[in-house]
């Protein structure tokens, strides 16, 4: 199949650009928030960080992954990061057991989408280094089968996908909008997978930093969709709510922003009600 690209494959350079501008204006709104994380009292967490190969934008996404990773560790969690060119599925496989808390930042492969047909083989999982040490452009796709069978995460453990084209319910950088329901068989899709991990929880954020995920799981009792709708990038005007057709127990939210045709940017799939105690 395609090699599909969120970053790589706009009709033009412009959607790229948004995208980085964007980006670096979210960090920079959220680079006035608080300057010390939050006080708890709980055990330590294990946090897995991977970035895949995204050519150019790599260096970037590992810049922001160090961030967070700087965060978790002042919180107490005990960090592990997987990085391209070195992210191969035998590796994140490896580190991801047992985690608290898995993000995951690179290309996304989802469904709906334009790559016929559907199937779990590629679909709705992590874009990796197809080898170890050869470059960050290297993709290959390990979809929700392998998700599913090869990862055993920590009891209620949270996923978190970011700049992932389809998670959220977002298209390819520079392709049209999806229709309502195509973007939330995307986000009931994408976390099917994730979800057989041992995950409660999903979340997608495209463009959107995740200090606040970390924040409220450490520092709250919110349920997982109060700390959701706590972002500080949230719109909030027209929430999407939906019962997942993929996980018979979970529940969706969508957070579209209605001035912006398609921008499908924000998304939460899992056990909405559990709270950060129930994670901690």
């Amino acid at each position: 199949m395609p090699n599909v690209s969120c970053e790589t494959r706009p009709a033009s350079s412009r959607p790229l650009r948004l995208l980085v501008m964007l980006s670096m204006a979210v960090a920079l709104a959220m680079g006035g928030m608080a300057t010390q994380p939050p006080v708890t009292q709980a055990a330590q967490k294990k946090v897995v960080l991977v970035v895949g190969p995204v050519g150019s934008m790599t260096a970037y996404y590992k810049r922001e992954s160090n961030e967070l990773a700087a965060w978790a560790t002042n919180l107490g969690a005990k960090v592990v990061k997987v990085y391209s060119p070195n992210a191969t599925w035998a590796r994140v496989k490896s580190v991801a057991q047992g985690a608290n808390l898995l993000v995951y930042m690179g290309h996304g492969n989802g469904w709906p989408s334009p790559y016929k047909p559907f199937q779990t083989r590629t679909k709705n999982g992590m874009g990796l280094n197809s080898a170890a040490g050869q470059g960050n452009n290297n993709t290959k796709y390990w979809g929700e089968r392998y998700i599913a069978a090869g990862i055993h995460l920590a009891s209620n453990a949270v996923v978190l996908l970011q700049h992932l084209c389809y998670a959220s319910g977002n298209p390819e950088w520079g392709r049209s909008a999806p229709t309502k329901s195509v973007a939330k068989k995307r986000v009931d899709n994408y976390g099917a997978g994730f979800l057989r991990t041992g995950a409660r929880v999903v979340l997608a954020e495209t463009l959107g930093k995740a200090r606040y995920v970390l924040n409220g799981l450490w520092g709250s009792n919110k349920t997982m969709s109060e700390i959701f709708w706590s972002a500080p990038n949230r719109v909030g005007t027209y929430r999407i709510k939906f019962s997942s057709e993929r996980t018979s127990w979970a529940r969706a939210e969508m957070d579209p922003n209605p001035r912006i045709k398609g921008t499908y940017w924000r998304s939460i799939i899992g056990d909405l009600s559990m709270r950060a105690s129930a994670w901690r």
